[in-house]
């Protein structure tokens, strides 16, 4: 991956940045400025993506739950599809409710009954579209009444849902509903895209920086351009060490270097290690998870590295259950040094 040889931000971009004077578009998240708009567009989960261009082409498209991890193109797709199959009509023929909206039982009753009551003109085989951002937030006598709902108003309403866990929406209004299940982004399709906005911008970055920037996004793409936007506001130059810095992360390096010691049974050295990262303000919760994300990659055997990886797993439950504090980490580092690795 060749770096890009012009400067992230010119020094009368960076005076406007600071007083304001960019124009709309400069200022506008890089995470909205390169949304893609059109079904083509968007990276991974290529089956899915196909089986909604059926839809936009064919018409009649059921009732979607889209569930999936953070950041991995659920909301995107759904206005994209919208786009595509309504045109010009999208504007009136589409309601989108998200987290930030009362979503309770009268929301159901009102707001989205109204919508569903409204006649807007479409072409045949089109319909209204009503998008449910985080649906799994939704109360459980909202999801009854929203079942109701879309008996109702079938024949001129669509309703897409998108959630993390579809378990968590209530199982008469999953059997309405075609259930897509998207998975987290590659880090190849993350670098690609990542590589296309750092051209687009003028970003100069290395290929350590563009690696940490896959390492802390962990598939999640919002994530992923949200970083990048933040290091190259900060620094301009797109480093591992930049990175690390903007995301506040323990470095994955000296995390490395932790496992091996314990791998050789080195306590005292490997203690010292995550006593220094505790000082340096990392809560217990981001030393397991940055702990187990580097156990994956670190280069040990694998039957040490699964041994290490349930140990974590097992210190990161007992964190969460409440008891975070440096002496779990520290009992964490002694249980690693103990396993035998030879």
């Amino acid at each position: 991956m060749a770096a890009c040889a012009k400067t992230a931000v010119s020094e009368n971009d960076h005076w406007s940045l600071l007083t304001g004077t960019m124009s709309s578009k400069d200022s506008i998240p890089w995470v909205e400025k390169y949304r893609p708009q059109k079904l083509s567009e968007i990276v991974g989960n290529e089956e899915i993506i196909q089986s909604l261009g059926f839809f936009v082409e064919k018409g009649n498209p059921p009732h979607f739950i889209m569930s999936g991890p953070p950041g991995c193109g659920k909301t995107t797709a759904i206005w994209a599809m919208a786009r595509e199959s309504l045109g010009e009509h999208v504007k009136n023929a589409v309601l989108e409710l998200n987290a930030s909206d009362d979503r309770g039982i009268d929301v159901v009753r009102n707001k989205i009954k109204t919508f569903c009551q409204t006649k807007v003109t479409l072409p045949p085989k089109r319909q209204k579209l009503i998008i449910l951002d985080e649906a799994d937030s939704m109360t459980e006598g909202a999801q009854q009444a929203l079942r109701r709902t879309m008996e109702n108003y079938s024949e001129t309403t669509r309703f897409a849902l998108a959630c993390n866990q579809s378990d968590k929406i209530i199982e008469p209004v999953q059997s309405r509903c075609a259930i897509l299940r998207f998975h987290k982004l590659t880090d190849a399709q993350l670098a690609h895209r990542l590589e296309e906005v750092c051209a687009a911008e003028n970003v100069s970055y290395n290929d350590e920086g563009l690696n940490a920037l896959l390492f802390t996004a962990q598939g999640d793409m919002r994530q992923a351009l949200n970083n990048l936007q933040c290091t190259v506001s900060a620094y301009e130059f797109v480093s591992a060490e930049n990175v690390l810095k903007v995301c506040d992360e323990p470095h994955p390096e000296l995390m490395a270097n932790m496992l091996k010691l314990c791998a050789e049974q080195n306590i005292r050295e490997a203690a010292q290690i995550i006593h220094d990262f505790y000082r340096m303000g990392y809560s217990p919760e981001d030393i397991v998870a940055n702990m187990f994300r580097v156990s994956k990659t670190v280069s040990l055997p694998e039957y040490v590295k699964m041994e290490f990886m349930k140990e974590i797993g097992l210190c990161h439950m007992r964190i969460s259950e409440g008891l975070s504090s440096l002496l779990q980490l520290s009992g964490l580092v002694a249980k690693l040094c103990a396993l035998e690795t030879k």
